[in-house]
């Protein structure tokens, strides 16, 4: 697949350089009939399909989510760990890694923390009576 820097170059060596066809083709390690095609076309950049993939987790957002906010009500001694809900999810049928379930964890928190208060992430700097500076996060 060719790239947007060598579309530049295909043109430059053809037209100022001279550069025949077959030698562009050969220099670049691509088809003549591509370099022919990117030549004739008034488009700079390639077209691209959009890549789609299914995630393994998109299937268990849903019940991810609800997990989450159910673990999220409880006290900070009563809550399950994310290995927990993993676990969970295994049961279910989900096939991915844990490093998954917690990516999927602190964006659905971060979601949430800016869903109830966007101020939350506020830092606030003052002097100490030594002299130094001091920043203090505020959650």
């Amino acid at each position: 697949m060719i790239d947007v820097a060598l579309l530049g170059i295909i043109p430059r060596w053809h037209i100022r350089d001279q550069v025949p066809l077959r030698e562009i083709a050969r220099r670049l390690g691509i088809s003549r009939n591509t370099v022919r095609r990117y030549l004739r076309s008034e488009t700079i950049e390639p077209a691209y399909s959009e890549r789609r993939s299914v995630r393994a987790i998109d299937k268990y957002a849903f019940q991810l989510s609800a997990l989450l906010k159910t673990e999220a009500a409880r006290s900070r001694k009563q809550r399950r760990t994310l290995k927990q809900s993993h676990e969970d999810l295994k049961e279910l049928g989900f096939e991915g890694s844990y490093d998954r379930v917690a990516a999927f964890a602190r964006t659905w928190r971060e979601g949430q923390t800016e869903r109830v208060n966007p101020a939350s992430k506020r830092t606030e700097s003052f002097k100490s009576t030594k002299g130094k500076k001091l920043s203090i996060r505020r959650d």
